[in-house]
């Protein structure tokens, strides 16, 4: 498979930049929800678990003990991003962010951040900062987790904000100078392949330079489980996501770089579909099918070529 020739993928785009391979590594600050904490509500998002992506059981290294072990486990790079991810990490006093980020941008091999958070906790503070940053030189991504762009669906999940907000949030951003990564995901509750374009139209029409594409996966110990085990909760064959997946991305414009194209979990955390248990196997699945029906971009008549 070489995704990066149909794709404008996040890796190659790195690669070209900084002259080599840059991974991320995967931090835990230690940080909660609002929507888990009770101020905006409880239980988290109903397709939440956050121990099916990351080992929650890191949080209690240092974030220099993090970054050094996960540097050991990798063996691929030298150089990396230190990627924010658990929960909500920007859901701190400015000042406790700071001193976080800064520890791992004091090591020499971190060339920048990626953080993960929700729209709506984002404040002016933390933007003021990750601006910092970006303007010392850092590469430095704000990952928004969206996941749809349907006000009525996220209040299904139980997300705990609106579209807006992200709209709010991502256009601040921009402005200063910060780049920002939509997590969008496939086949939540009672939505259609059509809500999946308008999701996607709104995001581009807001401003965006990087995309994450995730399939709706049940994990056990979140909310959807109990009602995928009660019949109530489907999912999407990998032919339906591939669909889907194919058809957003040669609709979206070349100069945005994908993350990520899909997700997966491991098992036994993971209930269904089973065919998210192997990243490979949808990885392979999108790649073919942007190979048959066309690559980025090709949709709007100005499709990604792949430059050494």
């Amino acid at each position: 498979m070489q995704l990066h020739l149909v794709v404008n993928t996040f890796g190659t785009n790195l690669a070209r930049r900084y002259g080599e391979k840059i991974y991320k590594l995967t931090l835990h600050g230690g940080f909660s929800c609002p929507n888990r904490t009770g101020e905006l509500g409880k239980g988290g998002c109903t397709f939440c678990n956050v121990a099916s992506i990351i080992d929650e059981s890191i949080q209690v290294k240092s974030i220099a003990e993090q970054l050094q072990h996960q540097a050991i486990q990798m063996k691929k790079s030298k150089r990396y991003l230190a990627y924010f991810q658990a929960y909500t990490s920007t859901y701190a006093e400015v000042a406790i962010l700071r001193k976080m980020y800064e520890e791992a941008l004091q090591n020499a091999d971190i060339v920048g951040l990626c953080v993960g958070t929700r729209p709506d906790c984002v404040p002016d503070e933390a933007l003021a900062l990750l601006a910092q940053y970006q303007d010392q030189g850092y590469e430095v991504w704000l990952e928004l987790g969206l996941q749809s762009a349907n006000n009525k669906t996220l209040h299904e999940i139980n997300r705990g904000h609106t579209y807006e907000q992200y709209h709010e949030t991502t256009v601040k951003a921009r402005k200063l100078g910060i780049k920002v990564c939509s997590h969008l995901i496939i086949g939540l509750p009672k939505e259609t392949k059509q809500d999946c374009f308008t999701t996607l139209n709104k995001v581009l029409e807001t401003g965006v330079d990087g995309l994450k594409l995730h399939p709706l996966h049940i994990v056990e110990g979140s909310i959807m489980a109990k009602a995928w085990r009660a019949g109530r909760q489907s999912v999407l064959t990998l032919d339906e996501y591939v669909d889907i997946a194919g058809d957003l991305i040669r609709h979206t414009p070349k100069d945005v770089q994908f993350h990520r194209i899909s997700a997966n979990a491991r098992k036994p955390t993971l209930l269904a579909p089973d065919w998210c248990a192997n990243h490979w196997e949808s990885m392979n699945a999108v790649d073919h099918n942007l190979r048959q029906f066309g690559v980025q971009g090709s949709a709007l008549g100005d499709p990604y070529c792949f430059i050494e």
